[in-house]
């Protein structure tokens, strides 16, 4: 699989790279750790060697997942892990904190889990409106000069943040979710990522499920099952809706004879070669499916096909409460 450059520090990825949450995390409780372990070892074998996890997934036992899974595989994997949440004795998130202190403890803690002696990529997984961003990337910077950290990323954060960042240290890659069913980053936070030379790294390139159209209405989930239940585009009318757009890719996935799943990861690396999507799966099946997306090539009819002539998207990505965590500044 072909490698893509994020930013200009030397940050080299698979094109394609794997998100490890639905291992343990937010999508129905069907988990197997064997499976996902056998997913990771066989992402490795196909080449992907980006592998996306956080603190919060769990909390904290994906890091354990994935520091087992690559176990004598090191060398050759780029881990992407993420900190700024609290929780509460339940497990559940309970604020946000990017405090100096803070940082310094849950970094630690994520080495450990992760065994091992460094991270590749460490991301603040939502921007504080309380510290400072400065503060934030100057502790980050204190582990990459220790060398426990190898390059600095931002998950979900807006253009003036970025800049500000950068004139602390080096920001090698943004994390934000973008994909055919969300496209509010090309406005003005992708081209502030090209303006300073940061690579972009969407998650949820595949609308958490929704563009495979293998997926159910909020109100099919179980409750606290599934992090798709409290979605607005699961919800309702706006369900419905978003199946006719799923339809509409679909048509033109058979037309090429590719699952509309693969079909929306080739629009996404068509974006640019500085675009490194990390659609999650706990299943060596998706994840062949996924990889073969790569060799899919788009004719110019087929783009214009698919940034003009979908229906709209219908509803919030997030929660109400969560979209006021993604940071637009």
């Amino acid at each position: 699989m072909h490698q893509r450059k994020l930013g200009s520090q030397g940050l080299t990825v698979s094109c394609l790279g794997l998100g490890c949450m639905g291992m343990t995390w937010a999508y129905g409780t069907d988990r197997d750790e064997i499976e996902s372990i056998a997913t990771i070892h066989e992402a490795l074998d196909l080449g992907v060697n980006f592998l996306d996890t956080a603190e919060v997934y769990g909390p904290f036992t994906n890091e354990v997942l994935v520091g087992k899974a690559v176990k004598g595989r090191r060398a050759s994997v780029v881990i992407a892990t993420k900190f700024g949440f609290t929780f509460d004795e339940a497990g559940r998130i309970s604020g946000a904190d990017s405090g100096p202190e803070h940082i310094r403890e849950v970094v630690n803690g994520s080495l450990q889990r992760l065994d091992t002696d460094y991270i590749d990529l460490l991301y603040q997984h939502r921007v504080d409106p309380m510290v400072p961003i400065e503060a934030v990337v100057g502790v980050m910077a204190e582990f990459v000069r220790a060398g426990k950290v190898r390059y600095l990323g931002l998950s979900e954060a807006g253009p003036t943040t970025l800049r500000r960042a950068m004139k602390v240290h080096p920001i090698s890659a943004l994390q934000s979710e973008y994909s055919l069913f969300e496209r509010e980053v090309e406005n003005e936070v992708l081209p502030a990522c090209r303006e300073l030379g940061i690579g972009f790294v969407p998650y949820s390139p595949l609308g958490r499920g929704l563009i495979t159209g293998q997926v159910k209405r909020a109100e099919d989930y179980a409750a606290d099952n599934d992090n798709r239940k409290g979605i607005p585009r699961f919800q309702g009318e706006n369900f419905d809706r978003n199946m006719r757009r799923v339809e509409a890719v679909k048509k033109l996935a058979a037309k090429k004879g590719i699952a509309a799943g693969q079909l929306a990861l080739a629009w996404l690396l068509d974006r640019g070669e500085d675009i490194a999507p990390i659609p999650g799966t706990k299943r060596r099946t998706y994840l062949r499916e996924n990889v073969a997306a790569v060799d899919v090539v788009l004719t110019p009819e087929e783009r214009t096909y698919l940034d003009e002539a979908l229906p709209p998207v219908s509803g919030d990505r997030y929660s109400e409460q969560a979209m006021k965590m993604i940071d637009r500044g």
